[in-house]
């Protein structure tokens, strides 16, 4: 019987990733990968030859049960994502879900996510919080909003660069003026650390053109 193996990837700094994970990706005998271009860099800087395999969110509903029967022929595949941990916002439940099914057996690294040095930075209570990852664009979002807009625990979202300004001027529409910080580009060289209310990132964002993924945080809403 084969396994999975699901391997965090950095975010930002190549020299994030584990000693673990560079040994994992080294040893498969496969690599499912959301990107194979993206990850064929990172595993060019590491000198990994191991062939990879593309899963992504287009394909991954019709790949999944060739992919699985592939796994259970006594294969090692590692699961990576373009960055950070798979299943966090990006591909993965699906084939975890039905490794489980056939009996795979399953491992996941620890290793970068976005959100965790994000939420730890923003200086907002970290003991409880409530992950959100990305806002649907257009269905369900006013939802969304007027579901949260009581929620107490710290609030974490996941956003483009061409959605912040939309996103923290509805956040200031829904919640009112609650105080928030942006995280953008984690780890690599232009990181910054975006504080104040929603009005004034509003401002700064109205003013400086950002760039890069970003991590929202949002305080929670106090009675």
């Amino acid at each position: 019987m084969g396994s999975l193996v699901i391997v965090p990837t950095p975010i930002g700094n190549l020299q994030d990733i584990t000693l673990r994970a560079l040994s994992t990706l080294k040893s498969a005998d496969i690599i499912l990968a959301e990107d194979t271009r993206q990850t064929g860099k990172l595993l060019k800087h590491f000198e990994i030859s191991t062939p990879m395999r593309a899963y992504h969110k287009f394909n991954e509903h019709a790949q999944l049960q060739n992919i699985v029967e592939t796994i259970a022929q006594n294969t090692l595949t590692a699961l990576v994502s373009d960055a950070g941990t798979p299943s966090i916002s990006d591909p993965g439940f699906l084939l975890t879900r039905a490794c489980i099914l056939a009996d795979i057996p399953i491992e996941c690294l620890p290793g970068a996510t976005a959100f965790v040095p994000a939420l730890v930075v923003s200086g907002f209570s970290s003991d409880r919080f409530c992950f959100e990852g990305f806002l649907p664009h257009k269905k369900g979002r006013q939802t969304r909003f007027l579901e949260l807009k009581e929620e107490q625990r710290t609030i974490i979202f996941y956003e483009s660069p061409h959605r912040i300004l939309k996103t923290i001027t509805q956040i200031q529409e829904f919640f009112g003026e609650r105080n928030l910080v942006v995280v953008r580009e984690i780890s690599k060289i232009f990181e910054e650390i975006i504080r104040g209310t929603a009005g004034e990132v509003i401002t700064h964002f109205s003013n400086n053109n950002p760039k890069g993924e970003c991590v929202l945080i949002v305080e929670g809403h106090k009675k």
